[in-house]
């Protein structure tokens, strides 16, 4: 009978990963959601106000964009669980949610 020789092992095995695979599901849909320019540019314009929230129709002016174009953007953060939004009368606030930020800095350090 003919022995064959032990694989060398190059590296050990990966034990487990920091994220789950929900986690990291849900995690490439906000990734997906900011990576458009005009996403990244608004998230960062909301952040910098006080109470890191806006109208949607602050958003028009700085970013060149339409006002139906900015909504869609809006919308599809707020789908992806970033930002909550309220009605005050005919406007739409939208405000980050600091929980997924956070999610966001843990996740990539």
């Amino acid at each position: 009978m003919k022995r064959s020789k032990p694989k060398a092992v190059c590296c050990s095995p990966l034990l487990a990963g920091r994220l789950t695979s929900d986690e990291t599901a849900h995690l490439a849909a906000i990734f997906r959601a900011l990576g458009e320019p005009a996403r990244l540019q608004m998230l960062s314009l909301i952040a910098a106000q006080p109470e890191q929230e806006v109208c949607a129709c602050e958003l028009v002016e700085p970013l060149g964009l339409s006002q139906p174009t900015v909504s869609h953007h809006l919308k599809v953060m707020y789908e992806a669980g970033l930002l909550a939004r309220e009605r005050r009368g005919t406007w739409i606030y939208y405000r980050i949610l600091p929980e997924k930020l956070a999610m966001l800095r843990e996740a990539l350090s």
